[in-house]
């Protein structure tokens, strides 16, 4: 059975899961484990986001361009809370 074609949604949503993944706030899919928090890594998707944003301006539907919006947002005061020593997005 093909798998379904990328869509730019299904991508974002993907950067942003491995942001959640390197905040320690989802099991990592490979291992199952959560993994100590890496700023470096989840800043690095987050910049990652940033541009695309700026690459796609213009060229996004309204629904792509509030998703990556609201996911840009989220994560980066996710980042503010983290850096702070702030609590998971999900507890076990």
């Amino acid at each position: 059975m093909p798998e379904p074609a990328l869509s730019f949604i299904a991508f974002v949503v993907s950067l942003a899961s491995t942001a959640a993944i390197h905040f320690g706030d989802v099991p990592d899919p490979t291992s199952g484990e959560r993994t100590e928090p890496n700023l470096e890594g989840a800043a690095q998707m987050i910049e990652i986001l940033s541009l695309l944003e700026a690459k796609t301006k213009g060229n996004l539907t309204l629904e792509e361009r509030q998703l990556l919006e609201q996911v840009l947002y989220e994560l980066r005061l996710r980042y503010v809370q983290a850096s702070a020593g702030g609590k998971r997005i999900v507890e076990p």
